[in-house]
C-alpha cells in the first residue's frame, strides 16, 4: 500500500454508477458533502460520489480502492481511466506552471476584458482599463481578481470604487446592433470590440508598460479579425488565464460584468421578465414566455439572434 494521502479522482460511466451505490450502500455516512451522491469513510480510504459523476477517492488507501473501478471501467466502457487521471493531472500542473508567469506583477497595464458573449440574454460590454501599479496594493485590498472568481454581490460592491478610480473605457454592444452587424464568428466580434476599447483608451494613456488581452484565439487570427478597422492596436501581450495575472485585465473583467448585470436588470425591468444569463434551458423557457408576450420580432432587442436557443425557442 502507498504510504502517503492521495486524492483520485475520475468522472465514472453512467451504467456503472448504480453498481457503485449498491457497493457502498450498507456503509453511507448520515451526513454528505453538498452536491455528493454518498460518502463512505473506511480506516483508510473516503469515496465520495457525487450528482456530477466524479468520484474520489482521498486516503492512503485511495489507490487499491480506486483501483478496482478503474478495471471495472476498463472490462465494461474499454476505458484508460488511468490515462485519463493522468491528462487531467498534466493540464493541472500546466495551469499552476502558466499562473507563474509573473511580467505583469510590478508593470504598470493596460488591460481589456469581455462580458456577455456566451449569454443569449442581452449585450456584450467590453472594457480596457489602465492600472498604474502605485495602484496595486489597494486594488489587492478590494480584493479585485477574475470576475468569475468574484460574486455578483461583491462585483456590485466594489465596480462603482473602480469605475471611479480607474482609467477605462468600456463598449456596450446592445443586442440590436449585433445582430444588425451579422458578424456571427464570436472570435471576430470579441476581436473588434477588444480593439475598440484598447485603441480609445491608449489615445488617454500616454505611459504604460504593457498592453494585456486574455487569448480567446491565435495572435495572427486576432490581427486578421480586425485587419479592415481603423486605428488598430497592435503591440498586444496575449497571454492565457490573463486575469488572473494581470490587474489591469481583472478591473476591466470586473466593470464589464458590472455593466452587464446593470443592463440586464434594465431590460428585465423594461420587459417585466426575469431575464436569466447563460442560455441553457431556463433561457428557452424564459424566451419562450417573451415571444409569447411580445412577439417573435422582440428576440431581435433582447437576444444574439444566432444562438441555437433561438431555434429552441421556436420549437417549445
Amino acid at each position: 500500500m502507498n504510504n502517503k494521502q492521495q486524492t483520485i479522482v475520475f468522472k465514472i460511466s453512467d451504467n456503472m454508477k448504480q453498481d457503485i451505490i449498491d457497493f457502498y450502500s450498507d456503509r453511507f455516512t448520515e451526513k454528505k458533502p453538498p452536491y455528493s451522491v454518498f460518502q463512505v469513510r473506511d480506516y483508510d480510504c473516503t469515496i465520495t460520489l457525487y450528482e456530477s459523476g466524479k468520484i474520489m477517492f482521498q486516503g492512503l488507501g485511495a489507490d487499491i480502492e480506486a483501483s478496482y473501478w478503474t478495471e471495472m471501467e476498463r472490462v465494461n466502457n474499454k476505458r484508460d481511466v488511468q490515462s485519463e487521471i493522468d491528462k487531467d493531472k498534466k493540464k493541472k500542473e500546466d495551469k499552476k506552471e502558466e499562473l507563474k508567469d509573473d511580467r505583469f506583477k510590478k508593470i504598470s497595464t493596460i488591460g481589456s476584458d469581455e462580458v456577455g458573449t456566451g449569454d443569449y440574454f442581452g449585450p456584450i460590454v467590453v472594457t480596457a482599463s489602465y492600472v498604474d501599479i502605485s495602484k496595486k496594493t489597494w486594488l489587492n485590498d478590494l480584493g479585485v481578481k477574475d470576475s468569475k472568481m468574484v460574486t455578483d454581490d461583491k462585483i456590485l460592491a466594489i465596480a462603482p470604487k473602480l469605475i471611479k478610480d480607474i482609467p477605462h473605457v468600456t463598449f456596450i454592444l446592445s443586442p440590436s446592433a449585433y445582430n444588425k452587424a451579422k458578424i456571427f464568428n464570436m472570435n471576430k466580434v470579441k476581436a473588434i470590440l477588444h480593439n475598440k476599447v484598447l485603441y480609445q483608451l491608449k489615445q488617454q494613456t500616454p505611459k504604460y508598460d504593457a498592453i494585456v488581452v486574455d487569448q480567446f484565439v491565435y495572435p495572427t487570427k486576432y490581427y486578421e479579425h480586425i485587419k479592415e478597422v481603423p486605428g488598430k492596436v497592435t503591440n498586444i501581450t496575449f497571454t492565457t488565464h490573463a486575469e488572473n495575472k494581470c490587474l489591469s485585465v481583472a478591473v476591466s473583467s470586473i466593470i464589464s460584468r458590472y455593466i452587464f448585470l446593470k443592463e440586464m436588470d434594465k431590460l428585465s425591468d423594461e420587459l417585466h421578465l426575469p431575464l436569466p444569463k447563460g442560455a441553457g434551458a431556463e433561457v428557452d423557457s424564459i424566451g419562450k414566455e417573451l415571444v409569447n408576450k411580445y412577439g417573435f420580432n422582440k428576440l431581435f432587442d433582447v437576444a444574439k439572434i444566432n444562438f441555437k436557443n433561438t431555434d429552441k425557442i421556436k420549437d417549445l
